[in-house]
């Protein structure tokens, strides 16, 4: 980095105003689940069990993931955490990274 070079800094206001991919996410896990469940089958009927594992290894991901995305689109778009995670620390002109 040169030292005459401008950073942006984060203003601390971000987490109210961020907006997470929640909806697109859900359709990519969507799409993926049922490519997992194609190769599954396809694999599994065509006598190819390393991949049949393969493609079941990754239904489960896939799996985890949505529960993991409708969990957090039914927590609301207001979710804040509880009183035991502290708030975001705004930068006051320090280095980064611990540089």
């Amino acid at each position: 980095m040169l030292v005459g070079e401008a950073i942006a800094m984060r203003t601390g206001s971000e987490p109210t105003t961020a907006r997470s991919a929640l909806r697109m996410r859900l359709w990519l896990s969507l799409w993926g689940l049922a490519w997992a469940v194609f190769g599954l089958t396809a694999f599994t009927l065509t006598g190819r069990p390393g991949w049949a594992a393969v493609c079941g290894v990754l239904l489960v991901l896939v799996l985890v993931d949505l529960a993991v995305i409708i969990h957090r689109i039914h927590q609301g778009p207001r979710y804040q955490p509880g009183r035991t995670v502290p708030p975001h620390e705004p930068s006051h002109g320090g280095r980064r990274y611990g540089h």
